[in-house]
């Protein structure tokens, strides 16, 4: 069954969360519900480092580290350039404690909406058990920690356990816009 088309304020929109969250399948089907949506998974970034290339869990750390920025702010730039061509660009990522930051920073336009995913950790363990390829639970698990203890409390955080793919795209799509709008780094709100 098709599914009716979101109609929304434009909008850049990051889907984050712990590996097995759910990010992937989740902005592929949200990004499906606009007329003119895009799917920007940064793993696949990654991925277009042909020789060289380091993950985040990768030594040497630094090199890993810096990688790892770079391709957070391609991400951006790319997103941005679709929005400025009439698109809605939704970013999957694991934009978690400072990271986010970078994200507010690098990113121009607006609005921006940010819905992190936390299904409990049993469930993100269990998804991740039970996929066919990428299993990264045993590397990536302690992140659900610094997910709830060092993000900002911003934006929608939508706890998933329950909900099928469909649904979490449906809750997002009724809630992000009042519940997921994120300002910029360093606006506290005063002025202009």
């Amino acid at each position: 069954m098709a599914r009716e088309r979101a109609v929304h304020e434009r909008a850049v929109i990051i889907v984050s969360g712990v590996s097995g969250a759910g990010k992937t399948t989740i902005s592929g089907l949200l990004a499906a519900r606009f007329d003119l949506g895009v799917h920007i998974e940064a793993d696949l970034l990654q991925e277009l480092i042909v020789t060289g290339g380091l993950w985040p869990q990768e030594e040497p750390a630094d090199e890993a580290q810096r990688q790892l920025r770079l391709r957070g702010r391609n991400v951006c730039m790319l997103a941005d350039s679709f929005f400025e061509a009439g698109f809605t660009p939704v970013i999957d990522d694991v934009v978690i404690g400072s990271r986010l930051d970078e994200f507010k920073s690098d990113l121009r336009n607006r609005p921006l909406l940010f819905v992190l995913l936390t299904p409990r950790r049993e469930v993100v363990e269990r998804r991740d058990r039970e996929r066919s390829t990428k299993h990264v639970f045993h590397i990536w698990g302690h992140l659900d920690q610094v997910m709830r203890e060092e993000t900002e409390r911003t934006g929608l955080w939508l706890d998933s356990s329950e909900l099928t793919a469909e649904q979490t795209v449906d809750e997002i799509l009724a809630r992000a816009w009042d519940e997921g709008r994120v300002r910029p780094s360093g606006d506290r709100g005063f002025g202009c």
